[in-house]
């Protein structure tokens, strides 16, 4: 099994952890507090820990600039509409 293998499975056990941590507080009979902070705890866990590794594993060498919305790429998306594509 590669190092990239091995990530992704990691990650993927990150994102059922963090579900599962989700569906605990929502299943269990937990006091509301407790509840409420699991349920917290889950959704954190996949917004600030699993995506960003996602993204880092799944996407090297990629520039973000492409991704963006500025001026040159808001051009660049105009004359594509300007021009019918021959299929």
């Amino acid at each position: 099994m590669g190092a990239l293998q091995k990530k992704r499975w990691g990650i993927l056990l990150l994102f059922i952890a963090a579900i599962a941590v989700i569906l605990a507080g929502f299943l269990l009979d937990l006091e509301p507090e407790l509840s409420n902070r699991l349920k917290g705890l889950g959704t954190v866990m996949i917004f600030f820990v699993v995506m960003p590794l996602f993204l880092l594993v799944e996407s090297p060498g990629k520039k973000m600039k492409d991704y963006m919305l500025t001026e040159e790429n808001i051009k660049k998306m105009q004359s594509d509409k300007k021009e019918p594509r021959s299929s």
